[in-house]
């Protein structure tokens, strides 16, 4: 991806600055052998100097890097590097996805992030509540890419699950004039610029801040599950699918007792589990064919087997036991079942 050495390029960098603003510069940015990075105030107290003196002494460093004959020299990696935030972020891409296209060492990463900031053909936004840490190298596409982050993220209700193809479509509506211009590689990369919006480990997206996107738990995982599946699943059948699909140990007794304390899902048979906002009524038998007579008025027995069966997976026979309550239920004389006065 990158045709000159990270490491090597500092070293070669850092050898023009006297010994305490090379020790400073390794120190805060990892250049050193164990690549541990440390705050102003843990160098400030090694040297008994105030954190904004070593401040001082760091922008120093890197002010005098820039200035540099051997900067000059190496002004050709810069170049590359602008050219690689072009290629694989159309002209912004976030910090994280970057160093993770460049290398998964912990210890280069330190590397080209320094080069990075040294760097002047490229600039960085801080992250914010909206968006990560950021490199770009057009204010214009930059602003452009943010405002259409901000609206996907506006248009996705709390709780909501979308495709990956739904969220591109969105994000495309929203790019209007650059979409075009850019592949689908590009525009997933640049829904990771945005902290709102996340994908969950089945690939759904939504908002960052959803229990169905920020997987925590057993209750989240049976969610993704049981949706994923699309109809109820037996809480056996739960534990096991959270086992194949995230890996994680869910053990049947545990995911049980999670199931019933969730109001997200809605018992609908023996250990039969379905999400309540598939339409499911909560509650037991007696309590669906209440709430059926109620809001529907008097029906056949035919009426009320179809009826509950769209909520409850049991048989007709037990339905029409449960009809039986003289308590609660009434047969009229055309033969229509109704509530007990």
């Amino acid at each position: 991806m990158i045709t000159f050495k990270p490491k090597q390029v500092t070293k070669t960098l850092l050898e023009v600055l006297p010994d305490r603003a090379r020790d400073v510069l390794e120190k805060r940015y990892g250049l050193g052998t164990d690549g541990e990075t440390y705050t102003l105030e843990a160098i400030g107290k090694s040297y008994g100097i105030t954190r904004e003196r070593v401040r001082q002494i760091e922008n120093y460093g890197l002010q005098s890097i820039q200035k540099s004959e051997v900067y000059k020299k190496h002004y050709d990696l810069f170049i590359e590097m602008q050219k690689l935030i072009d290629q694989l972020g159309g002209g912004i891409i976030a910090e994280h996805v970057l160093l993770d296209e460049l290398s998964t060492d912990a210890s280069v990463r330190n590397h080209i992030y320094f080069l990075l900031v040294v760097g002047d053909p490229f600039f960085k936004s801080k992250e914010n509540p909206h968006y990560s840490h950021r490199w770009y190298t057009e204010r214009k596409i930059a602003d452009t890419v943010e405002k259409a982050l901000k609206s996907v993220h506006k248009s996705l209700d709390k709780d909501a699950l979308v495709s990956e193809a739904e969220i591109l479509e969105r994000f495309r509506n929203e790019l209007i004039e650059i979409a075009d211009k850019h592949d689908e590689e590009t525009l997933k990369r640049w829904l990771l610029i945005s902290k709102q919006i996340g994908r969950n480990p089945l690939g759904d997206w939504g908002p960052s801040d959803s229990p169905n996107i920020r997987v925590k738990g057993i209750r989240d995982y049976a969610y993704l599950a049981v949706k994923r599946h699309g109809s109820p699943m037996h809480f056996r059948e739960v534990a096991q699918a959270i086992n194949e699909l995230f890996g994680h140990d869910a053990h049947i007794a545990t995911t049980h007792n999670e199931l019933i304390k969730d109001g997200r899902f809605v018992l609908v048979g023996r250990g039969l589990y379905a999400l309540s906002e598939w339409g499911y009524t909560a509650g037991v038998v007696k309590e669906v064919l209440r709430q059926i007579l109620e809001t529907d008025g008097p029906l056949s027995r035919e009426e009320i087997i179809d009826k509950v069966r769209k909520e409850r997976y049991v048989k007709d026979n037990t339905i029409m036991v449960n009809l039986q309550d003289t308590n609660l239920f009434k047969r009229l004389a055309n033969g229509t079942y109704t509530v007990a006065d």
